[in-house]
């Protein structure tokens, strides 16, 4: 069930948008105790750099950047999966205010930033790296408090001769390199060498305080605060037995064993949470790996050695099933794919396992099955997103011009509360579409382009609808002021925004 681009944009339109990407990468430690530190005030850095209406702006064109690159998983239960541990860790932060916005880049690297206006992004390497939720959540408690103690604007502001269109040039260099450290390091020491070595150096200064605060946030969370000094343990063991140099998310930001142990130290002090047997993580880590790897069978060798492990339990077990099941469904080998999942599912009724052997319904051509579980697990958990978007799905996979709208009221919903998911408004193109509301389809098809940052592409779509006769007063009127808003983007990009002529 893993949602992929639909649309592949050039790379101009990326470099359009242009957005910085300050990589602070975790390189975590603890304290000592749960009370919160008193941190001295140093001021309203981040007004004086972005608004905070800029810095909205600046993380929601950001992730559209990122997109445009096709570099971000979509896949909905992963995503969700990370977004609800990023909001967990925020609730419990020196800012529990601060906006965030939580994304999963689809690289093998391990590594992982936090950006202007609270972009945190876990790459998948570093997902598939881990031993278990607590070494993430270290890491995304670590970056969460770059953000909250205003590492990254302080670093602008400390990089004066750094001004912010050279920021804004950055993220084209990143991503275009493949978003590793060094090409981050190159993107940054190629704008203005002594500014950025500056910056630089800035930002390892705060490290300290981002690890203090960090495992201040994960202990109070109710996570491991050892799962930090593990996560930099097992990379220094990675790095010793494959005699290579150390993993990206050291070689930004290198981790001296003073740190680590200082890490393990705290985290001693701290209360340690009644043991878990980790499935949810297991499950999504799993998940990851089986739709990540471009051969399946890759995956499939994985699982078959990480069983081999001292330390296998049952739910680590399970989650190789499920991981199993769906890199079998991949290869198309169907009934070998039900049978482990039936399998599981007489143990657990997991979620998991539910919306998998829905997708492998469909995939198998059995859509009235699909139909009848995913139904009732829609009544069961109406908000859910990967249920209503796998439900909508099946819905439309027999053109059925009642099942279009069904879905489309199903997909209306879930976009009040994900109105920035590209994935979303393709699939409600889709139902309006096969229900014959082409206007709305228009307007989705439009919103899908915008959000994976084509925003010229959007633009076009827009033009198109509103030359429209049959747009009554209210559609014309929302057509317009969406179109405008596009436009006025454009503008901001020194992009024009004239009709094209016909």
């Amino acid at each position: 069930m893993k949602v992929k681009s639909r649309t592949r944009f050039p790379l101009r339109i990326a470099s359009r948008l242009c957005l910085a990407l300050l990589v602070f990468s975790a390189s975590l430690t603890s304290t000592a105790q749960t009370d919160r530190l008193a941190l001295p005030d140093m001021g309203a850095s981040a007004d004086s750099v972005l608004s905070r209406k800029e810095e909205e702006e600046y993380a929601k064109a950001l992730v559209r950047q990122m997109r445009a690159y096709e570099v971000l998983n979509e896949d909905p239960l992963i995503t969700a999966f990370f977004e609800d541990m990023g909001y967990r860790l925020v609730s419990n932060s020196d800012r529990p205010d601060k906006s965030f916005t939580f994304v999963v880049v689809d690289m093998d690297i391990v590594n992982a930033f936090a950006a202007p206006g609270g972009v945190v992004a876990l790459y998948s390497g570093l997902i598939l790296a881990a031993d278990d939720e607590n070494e993430v959540a270290g890491v995304v408690a670590h970056e969460i408090a770059h953000v909250t103690q205003q590492h990254i604007y302080r670093a602008i502001e400390n990089a004066q001769a750094m001004s912010i269109p050279m920021l804004l040039a950055m993220v084209g260099l990143i991503l275009v390199g493949g978003g590793s450290g060094e090409a981050i390091q190159g993107a940054i020491m190629g704008t203005q060498a002594a500014a950025q070595q500056a910056m630089i150096n800035f930002t390892r200064q705060n490290e300290a305080e981002a690890d203090r605060i960090g495992i201040q946030t994960l202990a109070l969370s109710g996570y491991d605060p050892r799962g930090m000094g593990e996560f930099f343990e097992k990379m220094n063991r990675i790095t010793r037995a494959m005699g290579e140099g150390p993993p990206e998310y050291l070689r930004t930001h290198p981790v001296t064993v003073s740190r680590i142990a200082e890490a393990d130290s705290r985290a001693q002090n701290m209360p340690i949470p009644p043991p878990s047997d980790g499935r949810d993580f297991y499950l999504i880590q799993a998940r990851l790996r089986a739709l990540v790897e471009n051969d399946p069978a890759k995956a499939l060798e994985h699982f078959e050695f990480v069983r081999q492990r001292a330390d296998m339990n049952e739910a680590r077990g399970d989650a190789l099933d499920y991981g199993t099941a769906i890199a079998l469904q991949r290869q198309g080998k169907y009934q070998e794919a039900r049978r482990i999942l039936l399998n599981l599912m007489e143990r657990d009724k997991h979620l998991a396992y539910e919306i998998q052997l829905a997708d492998l319904d469909m995939a198998s051509g059995h859509t009235s099955a699909a139909l009848d579980r995913l139904a009732g697990l829609y009544h069961s958990f109406p908000g859910n997103n990967a249920i209503s978007m796998e439900y909508s799905r099946a819905l439309l996979r027999e053109k059925d011009k009642v099942q279009a709208e069904t879905a489309s009221v199903i997909l209306r919903q879930q976009i009040l509360a994900h109105n920035d998911d590209p994935a979303l408004f393709e699939l409600y193109a889709h139902a309006s579409n096969d229900a014959g509301n082409t206007i709305r389809a228009k307007e989705a098809i439009a919103e899908s382009y915008y959000l994976r940052g084509g925003v010229h592409e959007a633009v076009l779509q827009l033009q198109e609808l509103i030359k429209r006769k049959d747009l009554d007063y209210y559609e014309r009127a929302r057509v317009t002021a969406r179109l405008n808003e596009y436009q006025i983007e454009l503008a901001k990009m020194g992009l024009d925004t004239r009709p094209v002529p016909q």
